[in-house]
């Protein structure tokens, strides 16, 4: 069994993990996404539009769960907590533009500012801040994984 210590550091590490979300209906929303870690560990910025679901899910219901994986099958971190949401970029250099410059800037380097908060307000973008309150997961020494069962009659 993994350490909080252990796991969140796995958080940190990564870029990359699931973010889920809470329908109306009560089952899961998933999306890939891409996240942002807080210096501290326990945060994580997302990048997305208003109009997407989870936002939208986000701002009805602020409970989600980011599923980031590690190396292997066998290394994974859950991070559950409740997430707040910038108002939508409308304005060059408001808050969303500022956070979304410096969420976008990590991913993909230094940005036009000018275009890039243009372009932000255009779609509508803002930042999601997930607080990870209760983490759970597993880093595993990696095992062997099980041979796909084979198709035709059994045996």
């Amino acid at each position: 069994m993994a350490s909080e210590t252990e796991l969140r550091a796995l958080i940190t590490a990564g870029r990359e993990g699931v973010l889920g979300t809470i329908n109306r209906d009560g089952l899961p929303q998933l999306s890939n996404v891409l996240y942002l870690p807080g210096s501290d560990g326990h945060t994580v910025r997302i990048s997305t539009t208003a109009d997407r679901l989870k936002a939208r899910n986000l701002t009805r219901d602020p409970r989600a769960v980011l599923h980031v994986t590690g190396d292997d099958f066998w290394a994974y971190a859950v991070a559950q907590g409740h997430a707040t949401l910038t108002p939508p970029a409308a304005e060059p250099g408001d808050q969303a533009c500022q956070e979304l410059l410096d969420v976008h800037s990590a991913f993909y380097g230094a940005q036009d500012q000018d275009v890039f908060f243009t372009e932000m307000i255009a779609r509508q973008r803002l930042v999601i801040q997930l607080s990870l309150d209760h983490i759970y997961g597993i880093i595993a020494p990696a095992g062997r994984r099980p041979l796909p069962v084979p198709a035709g009659p059994p045996r």
